[in-house]
């Protein structure tokens, strides 16, 4: 995973490996998706993915969950959980627009 946190735009300064994930959506449509921003909260670490094909789409938030050497993305089911890592997002796009 990544050192750095930040959201990634046409103005950033520096090369980022593109990894795409196809996700598959509650209507069975997969869609092409790259990480564009991850946090940490509460000892978990979280991405946000865009659409590749709709960047202007609103993001996604799923949990990175880590067994042995591999990652992968993990839906957040628990309401609680969601409305903090979402409260976080939206304070974090929040501060990147202010710069």
């Amino acid at each position: 995973m990544s050192d750095h946190n930040h959201v990634h735009g046409p103005d950033c300064d520096h090369e980022h490996e593109e990894e795409v994930f196809l996700v598959t959506d509650e209507d069975g449509v997969e869609h092409e998706m790259v990480i564009v921003y991850t946090f940490e909260s509460q000892n978990k670490a979280y991405a946000v993915l865009l659409d590749r094909n709709e960047p202007e789409a609103d993001g996604v938030i799923f949990r990175i969950e880590e067994e042995n050497d591999d990652a992968f993305l993990v839906g957040i089911e628990d309401e609680e959980e969601w409305n903090r890592v979402a409260q976080i997002y939206n304070e974090i796009v929040a501060q990147e627009d202010e710069d």
